[in-house]
C-alpha cells in the first residue's frame, strides 16, 4: 500500500467520524494555540521595550546606587536612593569622554491643574535640560526648558489627560503631595511619549504613561551635607551619562566607577550595603532579552501541558479506532495487506490529525496573539517559522501518540480479527 493510498483511506475515516475527529484535534488545537499566544505576547512584549531602550542614545549610562537585592534594571523615575550630589554630578561630567551627564529626581504631584480641570497624582520628573538630548528624547513642539525658570515639558499623553489639550505657551500648576505647596509653570515644550518609559514598561505596565518635566530650580528641595564641599547640595536619585561616542562606553563606565568609589560624596552618603551600578544600553538589552525570555519561557512551559493533553488524545481515539476496525484488519490481512501496511494506515491518520490540530491552532494562536498584543498597546512580533515549527509539532504529535495503537493494530492476529464482533 502506497503513502497517497494510507491517506485517502485515513481521510475516510476522519470525515465518517467528524464529531470524533473534531474533539480529538480541539486539544492540539487549544495547545498549540496557548503556546503561539504566549510565545507571540512575549516577543511583542521584549520587542517593545528594547525598541524604547534602542532608541534611545546607544552612548547612554545609568548611574545609580542600589542594595544588591534589587534588579540590575534602572527605574527610569529618578526613584533610586538619594545619594548623588550636585558636587558629583559637575565632577562626572569633568571625567574624559563624557559628553553630557544631567541628574534625575522627581517630584510626586497631589494633583496637577490646567484651565480648571484636574488630574489626580502624578510624578514630576527633575533635572537639567540636557537630560532630553541623554535620553534622546524627540520634541514636538517647543523647546527645553531652561534652569531657575518656572517651566515644564510635557509628554503627549500628558498634554492630552485634561479636559482640553495643553499647548506651549498654557499654564498649569500642581501641588507638592509632601505640604500641598502650589508651584505655577509654563509649557514650554511637547515631547514624543517613550511606550513604557523604556524600563518602566516591566516595572510599571507596558504603554505610555503621561510624564511632566521640570528643571531642578526652582523646584527640586532636596538637599543634603556634601562631604566633599562642607555645604548644603542638591542630592539626586540617578545620574544620566553620555559618552562622546558609543565606541567610548566602556571606557567611560570604568572611569565613572572610578570616581564613584574614590572621590565622590555618593561613596559616604550611600548605605553600606548598597552598591554602585553603572548601567550601559547594551546591559540593559541582555537584562531585557533574559528576563522576558525566561518569562515568556515559564509561561510556555504551562501551555506544553495542553499540547500534551491533546496527544494523549490522539492516542486514546487512536486505540478506540484499532478496537473498532478490527474485523477490517483481518480482512486487510487476509488479502495479502502485510504488518507495515496496516501500521502506516493507522500512523498517517494519527498523523493527519495531529497535523490538522496544529495547523488550526496555529492561525487560533495568530489570532489571539493579534488581539493580546492590539488590547495591551504592543506592536505584534510573530515570526513565520513558527506556523513551520506547529505544523512539525503536529507530525511530531501524531506519530508519538499513534505509535503504540499503530503497531498494536500490526500485529493484531488476522483469524483472532476475523472472529472479532
Amino acid at each position: 500500500m502506497n503513502v497517497i493510498e494510507g491517506a485517502r483511506i485515513s481521510w475516510r475515516n476522519i470525515r465518517e467520524h467528524k464529531l470524533r475527529s473534531t474533539l480529538t484535534t480541539l486539544g492540539v488545537i487549544i495547545g498549540v494555540a496557548a503556546v503561539i499566544t504566549f510565545v507571540t505576547l512575549g516577543a511583542s512584549l521584549q520587542q517593545d521595550i528594547i525598541s524604547t531602550v534602542a532608541g534611545g542614545n546607544a552612548a547612554t549610562m545609568y548611574v545609580t546606587a542600589q542594595s544588591p537585592g534589587e534588579g540590575r534594571l534602572p527605574s527610569l523615575g529618578g526613584g533610586g536612593s538619594a545619594v548623588f550630589t550636585q558636587y558629583d554630578v559637575e565632577q562626572i561630567r569633568t571625567i574624559e569622554g563624557v559628553e553630557l551627564a544631567a541628574p534625575e529626581s522627581g517630584i510626586a504631584a497631589g494633583s496637577v491643574t490646567f484651565n480648571n480641570s484636574s488630574v489626580g497624582r502624578q510624578w514630576v520628573t527633575v533635572s537639567s535640560p540636557g537630560y532630553f538630548r541623554v535620553r534622546n528624547i524627540s520634541f514636538l513642539s517647543g523647546r527645553p526648558y531652561q534652569m531657575g525658570e518656572r517651566e515644564i515639558v510635557l509628554n503627549r499623553p500628558a498634554a492630552r489627560m485634561f479636559d482640553r489639550n495643553v499647548s506651549v505657551g498654557d499654564n498649569v500648576s500642581f501641588t507638592r503631595a509632601a505640604n500641598g505647596e502650589v508651584l505655577n509653570a509654563t509649557v514650554v515644550g511637547i515631547v514624543e511619549a517613550q511606550s513604557g518609559g523604556a524600563i518602566s514598561g516591566l516595572t510599571r505596565g507596558s504603554g505610555a504613561q503621561p510624564r511632566i518635566y521640570a528643571p531642578t530650580r526652582p523646584y527640586y528641595e532636596r538637599t543634603v551635607s556634601s562631604p566633599n564641599l562642607r555645604t548644603r547640595q542638591l542630592v539626586y536619585g540617578r545620574v544620566l551619562v553620555k559618552a562622546e561616542s558609543p565606541g567610548e562606553v566602556d571606557a567611560v563606565q570604568g572611569r565613572v566607577y572610578n570616581y564613584l568609589g574614590e572621590r565622590s560624596d555618593a561613596r559616604q552618603l550611600k548605605s553600606q550595603s548598597y552598591q554602585f551600578e553603572v548601567t550601559t544600553q547594551d546591559q540593559i538589552i541582555g537584562q531585557v532579552k533574559q528576563l522576558t525570555s525566561t518569562f515568556t519561557a515559564y509561561i510556555t512551559g504551562i501551555a506544553v501541558i495542553s499540547l500534551i493533553v491533546g496527544s494523549i488524545g490522539i492516542a486514546n481515539i487512536m486505540l478506540v479506532s484499532v478496537t473498532e476496525r478490527t474485523r477490517e484488519i483481518g480482512i486487510m490481512k487476509a488479502v495479502g495487506a502485510q504488518n507495515r501496511d496496516v501500521l502506516q494506515l493507522f500512523l498517517v491518520e494519527a498523523v493527519m490529525l495531529g497535523v490538522l490540530g496544529s495547523a488550526l491552532g496555529a492561525v487560533v494562536g495568530i489570532g489571539a496573539g493579534y488581539a493580546g498584543a492590539e488590547a495591551i498597546g504592543l506592536p505584534l512580533a510573530f515570526q513565520p517559522i513558527w506556523f513551520v515549527a506547529s505544523v512539525a509539532v503536529g507530525v511530531l504529535v501524531g506519530v508519538l501518540a499513534g505509535l503504540y495503537p499503530a503497531w498494536d493494530a500490526a500485529h493484531t492476529d488476522p483469524i483472532d480479527a476475523l472472529r472479532y464482533e
